[in-house]
């Protein structure tokens, strides 16, 4: 999908003809797997409530329902049809079956985490729910924490554009929002990647001992 169709211009295009049924799509599809900004389809959501062009409370239900029915379905396709997948791209980028099982053991350690977390963080946003399927986490468990983050995440959003939207305009609140998620990503990747690298070190510098 280019960038024109995913403009915020178009979203809000959408988003005035379709109501409802465009914040509902735009969420369920990205919690599918599909790349698809999400974050910014609630905000525009909150903002037309703020606007009284629709319901809050019916933008934040549209919004849930949509993150929960797309982090399920997706839970479930990568539960299917993930892992073969997986190891497909790892042929791609010559990563070792090996290797792709210490992830998935990595992953499932802390998959609750990052299916309830994962909300608030780019890209992790998209892919939680089929990597949660892939390592094979309990589907009631799955359930809980994807309802408990779709929500609190909907609701942070919804509940912020709804009110910062009077103040500020919705490109302003858009482009702070998507920053910090991408900081926040960039963290994240941080917090995993600098201990995973210094572990290989230390493990590298006891071999040549």
């Amino acid at each position: 999908m280019s960038l024109e169709l995913i403009s915020l211009e178009n979203i809000q295009e959408f988003a005035h003809h379709y109501g409802y049924w465009a914040i509902f799509l735009g969420i369920l599809l990205e919690s599918l797997g599909i790349p698809l900004p999400g974050e910014t389809v609630t905000l525009v959501g909150g903002f037309l409530a703020g606007s009284d062009e629709l319901s809050y409370w019916l933008v934040l239900t549209v919004a849930v329902t949509g993150a929960v029915l797309g982090g399920t379905c997706g839970y479930w396709i990568g539960r299917f049809g993930g892992w073969a997948f997986l190891l497909q791209i790892g042929k791609i980028f010559r990563i070792s079956e090996v290797r792709l099982l210490s992830i998935k053991e990595q992953f499932s350690q802390n998959a609750a985490k990052a299916v309830f977390f994962g909300r608030f963080f780019a890209l992790l946003r998209i892919f939680a729910a089929p990597l949660a399927g892939i390592a094979d986490m309990p589907f009631g468990q799955f359930f809980v924490y994807n309802l408990a983050g779709a929500s609190v995440w909907a609701s942070v959003m919804v509940t912020l554009a709804f009110f910062a939207g009077r103040i500020i305009s919705l490109e302003e609140l858009v482009s702070w929002v998507s920053q910090f998620a991408i900081a926040a990503l960039l963290i994240l990747v941080a917090l995993i990647v600098i201990p995973l690298w210094w572990e290989s070190r230390q493990v590298k510098r006891a071999a040549g001992d």
